[in-house]
């Protein structure tokens, strides 16, 4: 082809720099503008956590865990990493762990998506399975006693400094960069750990204090809602599961306690409102954010947007929304997420092959 000839436009030249590991891929992830879904009074962007290396916000997490461990010297070489997860930690411990050659065990409540443990046993993680209905709690403590019996590192990140500290670090001065001399009115933000909430809550209210920071949480299950304050041992740990918790489908939010992470925001008062939303809200949204912006985000995504889109319904015209998307949709392919979505073909897409005469699969 003669350049005279071709008329794409779109090129690409390379960022001009190499990668010693996968490590250094971590953080930098994109604001991107929603143009077809956002209301025309508002300006809308989500923060799209998923270009990460293992494609959630908890690659931060996991990697702000093991370097500050190694500092420390509380993880030597070699020894093993266990933590308790829903799936996106895990993931993105098994993929540091990979990368620095710890081996890692994580304890996952087995309610979760058959995808998440799949992904880090292929990462070369032991996934230990705990029963559903000790909730969050369960694997939690079962983590606590593999780490003691074996000579583990507890990763520990409901509460540890690590975990606020990364995002602090990285993901608010990332968007503190990113809207540097614009307007930012919104940040919209769930929790699992509470480490995004509370890191951006450090840097935003002494950086942006004009910037609302909203928190969500599953409407089931309103922790942070419910006003009753978690019980805890004398080391932040939670000491029973919390009374308001109820079984929710946003996977990866709000475990059945509240997080150690998450209560200096609360105590701090780092988020200006709690709205809470429905799991079929959150995968409604997600879907739509999918199928008409191309945007493929997890339920907690779509959870996120869903009070992101509440939020600019009452926004002043001109106000300029961001919301945290933590992670991708392909997380997702054995939940509720995808139930309405076909393996086989549709009645149109049926209709669509019968259009022309030929290939045509078999009927019946």
């Amino acid at each position: 082809m003669t350049a005279s000839s071709n008329n794409n436009s779109r090129t690409t030249k390379g960022g001009g720099q190499l990668y010693d590991s996968v490590l250094e891929t971590i953080g930098d992830t994109p604001c991107i503008r929603i143009n077809r879904l956002a209301p025309d009074n508002v300006t809308m962007y989500v923060k799209a956590e998923f270009f990460n290396p293992a494609a959630s916000v908890k690659d931060r997490l996991a990697i702000s865990i093991i370097e500050q461990a190694e500092a420390r010297g509380d993880l030597e070489p070699g020894q093993m990493v266990v933590e308790a997860t829903s799936g996106n930690t895990g993931i993105g411990l098994a993929m540091v762990c990979a990368a620095k050659g710890y081996p890692l065990v994580v304890t996952m409540a087995d309610s979760f998506s058959v995808e998440r443990r799949r992904l880090m046993r292929f990462l070369g993680a032991k996934v230990v399975l705990t029963p559903r209905a000790e909730k969050g709690f369960g694997m939690y403590q079962k983590a606590k006693e593999l780490a003691a019996a074996n000579g583990g590192f507890l990763a520990r990140q409901f509460e540890t400094d690590d975990n606020a500290d990364i995002h602090e670090n990285t993901t608010a001065r990332e968007i503190i960069a990113d809207f540097d001399g614009g307007r930012l009115d919104y940040v919209i933000t769930g929790y699992g750990t509470g480490g995004t909430a509370t890191g951006l809550g450090r840097v935003l209210r002494k950086e942006r204090p004009d910037t609302k920071i909203i928190l969500s949480e599953p409407a089931n299950a309103q922790l942070v809602g419910s006003g009753t304050a978690q019980e805890r041992t004398d080391d932040g740990e939670p000491a029973v599961s919390h009374s308001a918790f109820e079984p929710h489908p946003i996977q990866g939010w709000t475990p059945d306690f509240i997080p150690l992470v998450l209560q200096e925001a609360i105590d701090n008062n780092y988020y200006d409102e709690l709205i809470p939303v429905p799991g079929p809200v959150g995968i409604e949204w997600a879907s739509k954010l999918a199928a008409q912006e191309g945007i493929m985000t997890g339920v907690s995504g779509g959870a996120t947007f869903a009070i992101a889109m509440q939020v600019a319904e009452k926004a002043a015209p001109g106000s300029v929304i961001l919301a945290m998307l933590p992670d991708t949709s392909e997380r997702y392919l054995s939940s509720p997420l995808f139930e309405a979505v076909e393996e086989v073909m549709t009645e149109e897409e049926i209709a669509l092959m019968r259009s022309t005469p030929g290939y045509h699969m078999p009927e019946g």
